[in-house]
């Protein structure tokens, strides 16, 4: 695809610009790769582990490998890795699910959650099976003004019952930091003052290997993610992993499967290959997909948009925001990042109402796997403040070729 001499020009000022944060992310990739390696190393990871397991899947010594596996990668005790679990939504809710129970509290202290976990959480009495449905109250602490957690408010509405303390890593839709992993081991330190005996769990969604420790390694005793995600390395077909302490994350595989069953059992239905593949490239691809978020905030930053995280920020997840000043802005963005696409770029993504979101969402997604946002994708609710939500790439030259082709279309509109 060839682009105008000032398109190119733009794309070389910024490469320049962001220099030295490809090489703090290069840094990061060997730290991560080496570190996984490592864990397939230490539990002798050979071929006979991606054999196919059917029916009960008793003894399938790849599967029980590849929760060893995981659980080191990611500095836990235990882990969960399962092809049965259809989202991150599905992984987070099974996770919470599993450890509360009725009459306790759940309190959510990075405020409101992302849009798809408001209906997990639901109403008293709505009927669903939500867990307030189950007589588990539920609450939230508004962020500061400046996106940073309100530890006043937290204290005052921690209470003798709250069970669990949640934490979102990654922004969602909102215009707010992620969280590093820095920033969560504080918060995990202020609630255990308070109260030694609670919960904290992470969604970690977006956030694997984008630094060198996870959530894990900094006091969180529970997090969940999607292998559709970052840790499948675009490869994994389907799936999410449950990690922490050990004794959480067997009421978790409880709730998966049954009481009592937990995680001993569970065809792999052939997935399990992919799934060890997918987690040796995480760190490099994710490395990849971060040097594209820190291209596009140079990019548009030149171009006098509003990024968030801007192109010099610490990075803790995929997610790339920008902020545009009309729908069509917004909608225009989208679509020239679906044209850069190797599946799919033929079509033209349109809002619609998307199952779990509250607002008409907007979606860029030509991927090899259905939702897979390690790859290359852009969505939106179309909403005020109009902001993009960029994120993946498997490889940086595709996040380029993403980024140049929606100025592009953004330029042949009159829009820039």
């Amino acid at each position: 695809m060839q682009f105008g001499e000032k398109i190119m020009k733009l794309m070389e000022s910024a490469e320049r610009t962001a220099e030295s944060a490809f090489r703090q992310i290069e840094r990061t990739i060997d730290h991560n790769q080496w570190k996984v390696i490592a864990a397939f190393q230490k539990h002798k990871v050979s071929d006979y582990h991606f054999a196919a397991s059917t029916g009960y899947g008793y003894n399938d010594r790849g599967r029980e490998v590849l929760d060893l596996v995981y659980a080191d990668a990611l500095g836990a005790e235990a882990a969960l890795v399962r092809p049965h679990f259809v989202s991150g939504t599905h992984t987070i809710g099974t996770a919470l699910f599993g450890v509360l129970r009725p009459g306790e509290h759940l309190l959510y202290i990075t405020g409101k959650p992302y849009d798809t976990l408001h209906k997990v959480i639901g109403k008293p009495g709505d009927g669903t099976g939500s867990l307030q449905d189950w007589g588990i109250a539920y609450s939230e602490v508004p962020l500061t003004e400046e996106g940073a957690p309100d530890y006043p408010a937290i204290a005052a509405a921690m209470q003798p019952n709250t069970k669990v303390i949640g934490i979102q890593r990654s922004r969602g839709y909102s215009w707010r930091p992620s969280f590093t992993t820095e920033q969560i081991g504080e918060m995990v330190r202020f609630v255990k003052e308070i109260n030694p005996a609670v919960i904290v769990f992470v969604d970690n969604c977006y956030g694997e290997f984008t630094e060198p420790v996870e959530p894990t390694q900094v006091g969180v005793d529970l997090m969940a993610g999607s292998l559709i995600k970052n840790p499948g390395g675009g490869i994994a077909p389907s799936g999410g992993y449950i990690a922490g302490r050990r004794d959480l994350v067997e009421l978790a595989a409880y709730r998966l499967t049954a009481p009592g069953i937990g995680g001993e059992v569970g065809a792999m239905l052939g997935a399990t290959r992919s799934m060890f593949q997918g987690l040796f490239l995480a760190p490099h691809l994710v490395g990849q997909a971060v040097k594209g978020s820190v291209f596009a905030a140079a990019v548009f930053e030149e171009l006098g948009f509003e990024s968030h995280p801007r192109w010099q920020d610490p990075r803790t997840d995929l997610i790339q925001a920008i902020r545009f000043t009309s729908a069509e802005h917004l909608i225009t963005f989208v679509q020239g990042i679906q044209r850069a696409a190797a599946v799919d770029a033929h079509v033209v993504p349109e809002p619609w109402d998307m199952p779990g979101y509250e607002h008409p969402v907007i979606m860029a997604a030509g991927t090899f796997i259905q939702g897979g946002s390690l790859e290359l994708s852009a969505d939106a609710p179309i909403r005020e403040p109009y902001i993009a939500y960029m994120q993946g790439g498997l490889t940086y030259s595709h996040c380029k070729l993403g980024v140049l082709t929606a100025i592009q279309h953004m330029a042949d509109k009159g829009l820039i």
